[in-house]
C-alpha cells in the first residue's frame, strides 16, 4: 500500500487505527442552522470522530426546468424536480462559517463534501481538514484535480463507478499531488439493501489500487458497516439525524443517535477483536492449558512393570505428559513404583 496511513485534524486513519467514525449530515438539518449545530452535538455525544456536511448551491447544481429531464422519477425522491430538491437539502454558503466555528468550539473534525470549484474555493478559505468527493461527483475529474491540489486528504466515494472510473480517479489524484486518498465503497441506493452492498469490494479495492478504503453505508442498521471493519475498512460514513420520524429529505436511510452510539461502540470493540495477528496466545488462555488432556496413571504399578493402555490414559488435567505421546510410551517401563493419579513424565520411564 503506498500510504498506510494519514491525518484528518488529530486523528490518523489507517489499518493499525481504530475506526474513523463519521456521522454525515447531509440535508437533516431541515433548513434550521440551529437543527445543524443541535446534531453535530448530538453525534459528538454518540462517539463520532468527525462530522461531515455538505457544500453547494442548487445554482450550480442544476436549473429551474420544466423540461422532464428535470425530475426525479423514481425512488424516495420520486416526483421532485432537481432544482427543488437541492434547494430544500442544501446548507446554505452562509451556514458555513458558523458551523466551522461551532465544531472547532466543540473540538470535533468536521469537513464537507464540495460539489463544484466554488465549494473548494470556500473550504479553502474556511479551513476544511478534508474533502469528501460525492458518488454522483465522482467522474467529475476537473473536480477531483481541483482538490487533489489544495494539499488537503481526499476521501472519495466510488457509487455507480466501474474498475476504470476508479482507475481515473486514484490517477487524477496522484497526478495531481494528493498521496492521502482514500476510496469509500458505496453502493448508491437510498436506502441500499444489505444484499447488494457488494462489501468485498472494500478489500478488492484496496489491493488492487493500493489505497485504503472505508465505506459509505446507506443501508437501514449496522450491519453492513460492521462486516465492513472485518474487511479492512478504516472509515466509516452514516448519515446521522436526529429523530427519523420527524422527516427531512434524507431521513429515511439516516441513523438516529442510539445506533449511531452502538455503530461506534462495536465497531472499535471488533477491530479491537481483529488487530493481534501474532501466534502468541493470551496469558488466560496459557493459563488454561491445565485443562487439557494429558497422560496420567489410572492404576498403581510397580518398578519395572510395563505401561498398558488399562494402566495409563489420557484425562483432564493437563499437568501430565502431553497426550499426543500415548500412543509412543506403550509398552515402557516403570523405573519405580507408582500410584493411581500419578503424572506420566518420561523421568520415570525407562
Amino acid at each position: 500500500m503506498k500510504n498506510p496511513q494519514f491525518k484528518i485534524g488529530s486523528k490518523l486513519l489507517g489499518l493499525g487505527h481504530a475506526p474513523f467514525i463519521i456521522a454525515e449530515l447531509s440535508a437533516n438539518h431541515n433548513g434550521n442552522i440551529e437543527q445543524a449545530k443541535k446534531l453535530m452535538e448530538v453525534a459528538i455525544d454518540c462517539g463520532a470522530d468527525a462530522i461531515k456536511i455538505q457544500t453547494y448551491q442548487p445554482e450550480t447544481m442544476t436549473i429551474r426546468s420544466d423540461n422532464p429531464d428535470f425530475f426525479i422519477s423514481h425512488g424516495l425522491w420520486k416526483g421532485r424536480s432537481l432544482y427543488d430538491l437541492y434547494d430544500a437539502a442544501q446548507t446554505p454558503f452562509e451556514w458555513q462559517e458558523d458551523l466551522f466555528s461551532h465544531a472547532k468550539e466543540k473540538n470535533i473534525i468536521l469537513f464537507s463534501t464540495p460539489f463544484d470549484e466554488s465549494a473548494v474555493d470556500l473550504l479553502t478559505k474556511i479551513g476544511s481538514p478534508a474533502f469528501k468527493i460525492s458518488s454522483f461527483e465522482n467522474t467529475d475529474l476537473g473536480l477531483i484535480e481541483n482538490v487533489a491540489q489544495r494539499n488537503k486528504p481526499v476521501l472519495i466515494s466510488t457509487g455507480m463507478a466501474d474498475r476504470k472510473d476508479i482507475e481515473n480517479i486514484v490517477n487524477v489524484a496522484h497526478l495531481n499531488g494528493c498521496n492521502d486518498l482514500l476510496l469509500f465503497h458505496c453502493i448508491s441506493e437510498y436506502p441500499a439493501t444489505l444484499s447488494s452492498s457488494k462489501l468485498n469490494m472494500i478489500k478488492t479495492m484496496r489491493e488492487e489500487f493500493g489505497i485504503l478504503t472505508g465505506l459509505s453505508d446507506h443501508t437501514i442498521g449496522n450491519e453492513a458497516s460492521m462486516a465492513a471493519i472485518t474487511l479492512g475498512a478504516v472509515a466509516i460514513e452514516k448519515h446521522f439525524t436526529l429523530n427519523r420520524s420527524k422527516g427531512g429529505e434524507d431521513s429515511a436511510f439516516s441513523t438516529e443517535p442510539m445506533e449511531f452510539s452502538n455503530l461506534v461502540k462495536k465497531s472499535k470493540q471488533i477491530w479491537e477483536s481483529l488487530r493481534d495477528t501474532s501466534w502468541e496466545r493470551s496469558s488466560q488462555e496459557v493459563e488454561n492449558r491445565k485443562f487439557r488432556r494429558s497422560i496420567y496413571f489410572v492404576q498403581s504399578l510397580k518398578k519395572g512393570d510395563q505401561l498398558t493402555q488399562k494402566n495409563i490414559q489420557k484425562i483432564r488435567p493437563g499437568f501430565g505428559m502431553p497426550a499426543k505421546y500415548f500412543e509412543d510410551i506403550i509398552g515402557k517401563k516403570v523405573k519405580r513404583d507408582v500410584s493411581r493419579g500419578d503424572r506420566v513424565s518420561w523421568d520415570i520411564l525407562e
